[in-house]
């Protein structure tokens, strides 16, 4: 430690002034190991927010534990594991990996590299249901992240295997490059700052180029813009379609999944993990991975080793109807501030004009409103960016929150208390674009551990999805209803998808049971009328082919019925 245990918390104490707050209303305790343990109250969340970026900045703090409470603050949450260790043990393996979004199913793709017995749990009723599923999708070229740390590090080489991830596993990406734009002179110097940023972290091809240049490579660029930096080797890739090649190629290669099972213990003896409670049973297994997201910190409490906090900071997105395509097909965002990379419009891989997201903290992790002033953000500066398109022409918004740590780094390593599991936590952007350098990290800490594991000799890189209806030539779609005529029956018009697509997605891999599964996997319900037209012959087709009540299928998983009341018009329900 840089700094001894007094100076740091003297430090504090002065720090905390500024917030007109002294000890009586928040303690600070600091460990061996710079761990900060913040508690007590404030009047606000934002306040204890700002207050753990304080405390984090400090010299000698190495992360912050907060338990500050404020209005609308969610304490750490913690089931009666009782009920389910009565269960039994229902499974067992080698390698449990807690989190089925992009981060954990790269993880589990990479290990199955190895003759280990990997088991992927998740939570939800379908993969990519979190911090994956609110994603932008942008591969950032890593100009952003602070020099040395971990993700400026894992950002520009991850970012460097995207093109080979998405030949082998099939999934689209467009690597268009990013611009960061200036209006006047009082961009400039942090625009050079992230300049310097980005030639420091290794960003290829970074470069300030002029307004008129810009425009020339980006026609819908705002005539506004004077200047701007530009990274080539920025894109995008749709999170919910790379999570499932991810995941399903762990299947091709060994990796067994669980949905819908949550954890609510880690079993530990001596020092050692043991295995997981679930809420389907218990499950010994030798190595925990913890790649639970928003999460993660109540994981890594329940293993004993909790030296962080996730505090969810929310994130809106607005999607526009497709007649904008092509009007802007590369990232335009504007100088981003301490804790967000600010957003801006983009196209996705799908040809859907994109704009956000937003940064707002939030006190509770299942905070996914979009009030009025996320977006007026959004459509104010991806109008100020851009030019010739019409706001009105939005279909719908979301949001989701991101998985900060007060140190705003990622947070991947080996616990030093308990042997066997391994932190992949505070993954929040750009956790996307390091996705693939962030499971190498963690095959190298698992081998560190276990450097005997034979390696699977089986394995097989490639992926080979079927094709989507809406892009085969009319000779394609000739032979496939030829082949099967439920390729013939478009079940979504917005997105042309057909009926065969959608069974396709119910007895896959990673099987769709809900509403939102089928969505990710097919785009059906993600067009113009959002679902308006096919949403009710979706129901159908997953309420005949899992045999089940229509009233019984779910937008999302329990408590998320789609019907209240028998309808006339869903199969055998009818009235």
């Amino acid at each position: 430690m840089t700094a001894n245990k007094q100076e740091i918390l003297a430090a504090f104490s002065e720090g905390l002034k500024k917030f007109d707050l002294d000890s009586s209303a928040v303690s600070a305790r600091i460990e061996d190991d710079g761990i900060l343990t913040l508690e007590g109250s404030t009047k606000t969340w934002q306040t204890a927010v700002d207050i753990g970026h304080m405390a984090a900045k400090l010299p000698g703090v190495h992360n912050v534990v907060s338990d500050l409470t404020a209005p609308g603050a969610v304490p750490l949450k913690r089931k009666d594991s009782a009920p389910y260790r009565a269960m039994g043990v229902v499974d067992k393996a080698d390698v449990v990996i807690i989190g089925g979004g992009v981060t954990g199913c790269a993880i589990a793709r990479q290990l199955t590299q190895y003759r280990v017995n990997i088991l992927l749990l998740e939570k939800e009723e379908d993969l990519c249901e979190g911090s994956s599923k609110a994603n932008n999708g942008m591969v950032h070229s890593g100009y952003d992240s602070k020099p040395a740390s971990l993700k400026a590090r894992l950002n520009v080489r991850g970012n460097a295997q995207y093109t080979k991830w998405s030949q082998q596993l099939g999934f689209k990406f467009n690597r268009t490059g990013s611009f960061v734009c200036g209006f006047g002179e009082e961009d400039r110097a942090a625009i050079e700052g992230l300049y310097e940023n980005g030639v420091t972290n290794g960003v290829p091809g970074i470069e300030i180029i002029s307004g008129n240049r810009a425009r020339e490579m980006e026609p819908g660029l705002s005539d506004s813009v004077q200047f701007a930096l530009w990274t080539p080797s920025a894109g995008y890739a749709e999170p919910y379609e790379v999570t499932l090649a991810l995941a399903e190629n762990a299947v091709d290669n060994g990796a067994r999944f669980r949905l819908g099972c949550e954890v609510v213990d880690i079993l530990t003896k001596d020092g050692r993990v043991q295995g997981v409670v679930t809420t389907q049973g218990v499950i010994p297994c030798d190595c925990v991975i913890n790649a639970a997201g928003l999460y993660a910190d109540e994981i890594a409490e329940m293993a004993g080793d909790r030296f962080y906090s996730i505090h969810p900071r929310r994130g809106a997105l607005v999607i526009f109807d497709k007649e904008n395509k092509g009007k802007i097909r590369t990232f335009s965002g504007v100088a981003p501030n301490n804790y967000t990379k600010g957003g801006g419009p983009e196209e996705t891989p799908e040809g859907t004009l994109l704009w956000g997201p937003s940064a707002l903290e939030v006190p509770d992790k299942e905070d996914r409103d979009v009030d009025r002033e996320d977006m007026e953000f959004i459509l104010e500066k991806g109008m100020r960016l851009t030019k010739g398109i019409d706001p009105r022409s939005v279909i719908t918004y979301f949001s989701g929150n991101r998985a900060a740590t007060y140190s705003e780094d990622f947070v991947i390593q080996n616990s030093r208390k308990i042997k066997g599991f391994i932190h992949v936590a505070g993954i929040q952007s750009p956790g996307f674009a390091s996705a693939p350098a962030i499971a190498e990290l963690v095959e190298s800490l698992y081998l560190g551990q276990n450097p005997d594991t034979p390696i699977n000799t089986a394995f097989n890189p490639i992926r080979k999805p079927e094709p989507a209806f809406r892009d085969c030539t009319q000779e394609e779609r000739d032979r496939l209803i030829a082949e099967n005529p439920a390729y013939g029956r478009v079940v979504c018009r917005c997105e042309t998808v057909t009926e065969a697509e959608i069974l396709r997605a119910v007895h896959g891999k990673i099987p769709a049971r809900t509403m939102d599964a089928v969505k990710r996997r097919t785009r059906a319900g993600m067009g113009r009328c959002q679902s308006g037209f096919c949403g009710s012959r979706v129901l159908e087709l997953l309420a005949r082919e899992w045999k089940i009540d229509p009233s019984e299928v779910t937008l999302k998983g329990k408590g998320s019925e789609i019907l209240v009341r028998p309808s006339r018009n869903t199969g055998r329900n009818a009235e």
